[in-house]
């Protein structure tokens, strides 16, 4: 240690009192007048290896992609330094032997012919332009030290490279590569760097082009031999390259997954270089096929469509396609398709019914009927008009089978539905929540591209729900939260991976490649969209097709229209897909049903079928499908036990049919074993089996226009032992009627309850009210 006398000593010394003067003037104008480092750099989005997919300009219009000192390669470096600036990591910021030559050269032509500028002091120029005069310089030459006292010369080369100026609005070498090669500074050739290091001298003399091209050429061939004169590098090496034609010319930025580079440069305001959660071969596959297979439909008015592919083991979406042409304003191009929310018509039905499975409601072998059904006024039909009667709950899903799926939903509750969905992130429906009814899971709701895919992703995932990821890294890799049961996944996947189905398209023979996949399809109403969502282990691709505008077409369905294109996908991104399936969960077993009811087999049941079940979930249900009847050795009278006579009688099996199902027999002409008509003498009083009242609906309100004679129509069903029913309106009599005939009721206002009896003497009420408008 300095003791405090050699310290006063030296500090009285003039010249080191100057020295610590100027060091301080130097860190106070520091302060003062601070070397800020503002630079806007263009955003760049990459797809998850790296590779550049989309840009943006500045936000002062240049095209300055920034690129780390790494990503310079040797080659690249070493030319530019022998160019510029030989000397660059061995002066402070000047070279002053540089300095002395330029001065007396300028001396000696009475002109500026060399301006000595180091790297340091260009980067100096290009972070604060002046006018090039000797103050500028003088300038320069002092912001220089200050540069070099406050980075590194490693930051300093990084900033020249981001900062050199290569004509027009483009600055950077990773600008100029892209821009003028169409590749990343790593690809450039010897040829191609001597090209980008000559740009900078004069880039309005050299930029490429019909005349600047020739001019190019000449100066990088001239630099390309002093290169090989001064043993730079290999003369063969610089022979290569003087035979190299010039490529250089003047290209647009790249312009992949446009919808998603606007959605995350959003999310993401302050980084300029975003990696992209797509991989860039399934990017460019998935936006050709989707622009050619619009091109192939427009003729029948459809004009877009879009794409999510999701790799089911990370949930990034590797594709993203948000409309068939983004630069198509006329139809909408610019809309982001996996956003926009629409009615998603039948897509929701699997997770309904992987709900069901897990409450234990049905299975797949459980029959359900698909009839005219009345829900309070809500009647929906199946998309072909038709009705199928009894089917099992897997048919009725492979099918898309509409009034089944609503029965279902009914029986596990809209509520539970709901609740389902938002957990699984269905925000429009958790919106919603309040005003939707049964119509939900027919499309009368709204969704995303984006949460259907997702959804379906889900049962790929062994019922494990997790969010897409749509930036690397942007979400920790997580097992998901379970939303359903790995055994209700397996099952919907097995009813979805049938090939036996309606919906395949006509297409469907020219998919020799097609990987196994389950999927689904959805059309919804005034048929405006068109849906079809897919997957394997390996991918999720959900698909939409139609207009943004709303615009129906009658040609629009999921099967003929969007199917095609997802079956196109998955032909080109998944050939190769492994050929093994997902694995059938411990928890499942195989039991013995009926194959009338789907319910453990009774003493009669003979036709027996296996059906899959959930250990300690699905229920155990004893099978009533058949009815034991007493009846007359002709089989003309049937008996109950109140009025079985002590004589001959026999005991026959009748089909234990409901109301509706009996309804619909009889609307259908369709013949089924009747129950004999029960014993006309008998004086029991009959309590089970009363008539169904299903139109009008308990507590239905209506509003009737005074004077007009407005009716509304009763129906029921009922038992196959009634012959006909009694209508009776305030307790006073209506009609006698069929049960199947529809009678017209002109209601009075107010509180009306209306009554149905059969001639077995059970009866139903149901309450409406009424009131009269002028």
């Amino acid at each position: 240690m300095l003791s405090k006398d050699v310290l006063r000593s030296w500090l009285r010394k003039p010249w080191i009192r100057v020295i610590l003067a100027g060091w301080i003037m130097i860190k106070v104008y520091d302060l003062v007048f601070p070397f800020e480092k503002n630079i806007s750099y263009s955003v760049q989005i990459k797809d998850q290896n790296g590779e550049l997919m989309h840009a943006f300009l500045s936000a002062d219009d240049k095209w300055r992609m920034y690129a780390e000192l790494g990503e310079i390669t040797p080659l690249l470096k070493k030319t530019f330094l022998y160019k510029e600036d030989k000397y660059f990591y061995y002066h402070p910021g000047v070279n002053p032997f540089s300095a002395l030559k330029a001065l007396a050269a300028n001396l000696i032509h009475r002109e500026t012919v060399s301006g000595a500028s180091t790297i340091t002091m260009q980067v100096v120029r290009m972070m604060q332009p002046r006018p090039r005069t000797l103050k500028s310089k003088l300038i320069e030459a002092w912001n220089a030290f200050r540069l070099e006292r406050r980075y590194s010369k490693d930051e300093i080369l990084q900033m020249y490279f981001n900062l050199v100026p290569f004509g027009g609005n483009i600055e950077g070498v990773r600008s100029a590569s892209v821009l003028y090669f169409g590749k990343p500074p790593r690809l450039l050739s010897l040829a191609e760097i001597t090209t980008l290091t000559v740009i900078p001298n004069n880039p309005a003399y050299l930029t490429p082009g019909k005349k600047g091209s020739r001019r190019l050429l000449g100066e990088r061939n001239k630099w390309l031999k002093r290169f090989g004169k001064s043993r730079l590098f290999p003369e063969g090496v610089v022979e290569d390259a003087l035979e190299e034609p010039m490529e250089a010319a003047r290209r647009e930025a790249p312009r992949k997954a446009p919808h998603l580079a606007l959605r995350i440069r959003k999310e993401y305001p302050s980084d300029h270089i975003i990696a992209a959660s797509l991989r860039q071969p399934v990017q460019s596959q998935a936006e050709a096929l989707v622009n050619n297979y619009v091109n192939r439909i427009r003729s029948l008015g459809i004009h877009n469509a879009a794409v999510l592919v999701l790799n089911n083991e990370t949930m990034e979406a590797e594709g993203y396609v948000g409309s068939a042409d983004f630069g198509n304003p006329f139809d909408g191009g610019q809309v982001d398709g996996v956003r926009a929310i629409r009615s998603p018509g039948s897509t929701l039905k699997p997770f309904l019914y992987a709900s069901v499975f897990d409450k234990g409601l049905a299975i797949p072998k459980s029959v359900i009927n698909d009839v005219p059904s009345n829900f309070g006024g809500y009647e929906p039909e199946n998309f072909d008009m038709k009705f199928k009667g009894p089917v099992t709950v897997e048919f009725a899903l492979a099918n898309s089978l509409n009034i089944p799926a609503v029965k279902l939903l009914r029986q596990l509750e809209i509520k539970s539905m709901i609740d389902q969905l938002k957990k699984a992130g269905f925000r429009t429906i958790d919106k919603q929540a309040d005003g939707l009814g049964l119509s939900l899971i027919l499309g009368g709701c709204g969704a995303t591209l984006e949460e259907l895919t997702r959804m379906y992703a889900m049962f790929a995932r062994r019922g494990r729900y997790s969010g897409v990821k749509l930036v690397k890294g942007s979400v920790k890799d997580a097992p998901g939260v379970p939303l359903i049961s790995e055994e209700s996944a397996y099952l919907v996947t097995q009813i979805l991976s049938q090939s036996d189905r309606p919906d395949l398209p006509n297409s469907f023979h020219n998919t020799y490649r097609l990987p196994r996949i389950a999927w689904k399809t959805g059309t919804s109403y005034g048929k405006r969209d068109a849906w079809s969502i897919g997957y394997n282990k390996r991918y999720t691709i959900g698909v939409w097709v139609g207009n943004f505008s709303g615009k129906g077409v009658p040609e629009l369905s999921g099967a003929n229209i969007a199917t095609p294109l997802l079956f196109e996908l998955f032909n080109t991104i998944d050939y190769n897909s492994p050929k093994d399936w997902f694995a059938r969960p411990a928890q499942l077993e195989l039991r013995k049903v009926c194959s009338h009811t789907g319910d453990i087999p009774a003493e009669g049941c003979t036709d027996i079928v296996n059906g899959e079940a959930i250990i300690g979930v699905s229920g155990f249900r004893r099978c009533e499908h058949l009815r034991q009847v007493f009846t007359d050795a002709a089989g003309k009278i049937s008996y109950c036990a109140h009025c079985l006579p002590a004589g001959e009688v026999s005991k026959k099996s009748y089909p234990n049919l409901s109301p509706e199902l009996i309804a619909f027999y009889n609307y259908a002409k369709i013949p089924y074993p009747k129950i004999p008509p029960h014993n006309p003498g008998c004086d029991r009083i009959f309590v089970e089996g009363a008539p169904v009242i299903v139109s009008p609906q308990e507590g239905t309100e209506y509003h009737l226009q005074a004077g007009k004679g407005t009716e509304i129509q009763l129906m029921c069903q009922a038992a196959q032992d009634v012959g006909s029913v009694t209508w009776l309106v305030n307790d006073r009599v209506l009609k006698k009627a069929p049960p199947s005939q529809p009678v017209f009721l002109e209601p009075p206002s107010g509180v009306v309850k209306i009554s149905c009896a059969d001639d077995k003497g059970r009866n139903t009420d149901v309450v409406i009210f009424t009131r009269r408008f002028f």
